[in-house]
């Protein structure tokens, strides 16, 4: 009996088995369908949190890069301006804004232009435009056989200053005053007859 005892024991165990399994199996069902709201809750508000990382480090490459682009901007205004400077022109700002759009910086990093022969190296640009547009320089003399003398006080006396004529000021320093005024009349005078 002993065996059929057993035997009775472990069929009734087989029989149990798949039962046992799939009570075991419906509780981790019921466990999983209570944790899957707050897992999906978590799960989405994980995604919002790396969504909005994204977004700044997207945010942050694209600052970055404008600073990067106002900063190029900023060295070739600087190098554009600095080069007409030192070929003489005079009005850079004017001369700056006709060829500002002409350089940009090439693929190895160098300033250059592009025009006809192709791209130039910037200082060879700059210096053929300025060549080509002499008004830009300041004049060249500024005397000449037509130009007038300069007529006026001789350069060792001072230049009379308005504020420093008052009541009760030295009668030397008075009189000195009163010949300038009389002299720069006079020119005055004899440049209107001319």
């Amino acid at each position: 009996m002993d065996e059929r005892n057993q035997k009775a024991t472990v069929s009734e165990g087989d029989a149990m088995r798949p039962v046992i399994r799939e009570v075991i199996g419906e509780f981790m069902d019921l466990q999983r369908a209570k944790a899957e709201p707050a897992l999906k809750a978590e799960l989405a508000e994980e995604r919002k949190r790396r969504e909005h990382l994204e977004q700044r480090v997207n945010e942050l490459v694209a600052e970055n890069k404008r600073a990067r682009d106002r900063a190029e901007e900023a060295e070739r205004s600087s190098a554009i301006r600095s080069e007409l400077q030192r070929l003489g022109v005079q009005k850079v700002d004017l001369a700056f804004r006709a060829v500002k759009d002409e350089v940009a910086r090439s693929g190895d990093g160098r300033l250059v232009a592009r025009d006809a022969h192709g791209e130039v190296d910037m200082r060879e640009y700059l210096t053929k435009f300025v060549q080509d547009n002499p008004e830009l320089l300041p004049p060249r003399a500024a005397g000449g056989s037509g130009a007038a003398l300069q007529r006026g006080s001789s350069p060792s006396r001072p230049a009379v200053d308005i504020d420093r004529i008052k009541p009760g000021m030295d009668p030397a320093e008075m009189d000195r005053v009163r010949r300038e005024i009389a002299e720069g009349a006079l020119q005055a005078l004899k440049g209107n007859r001319d």
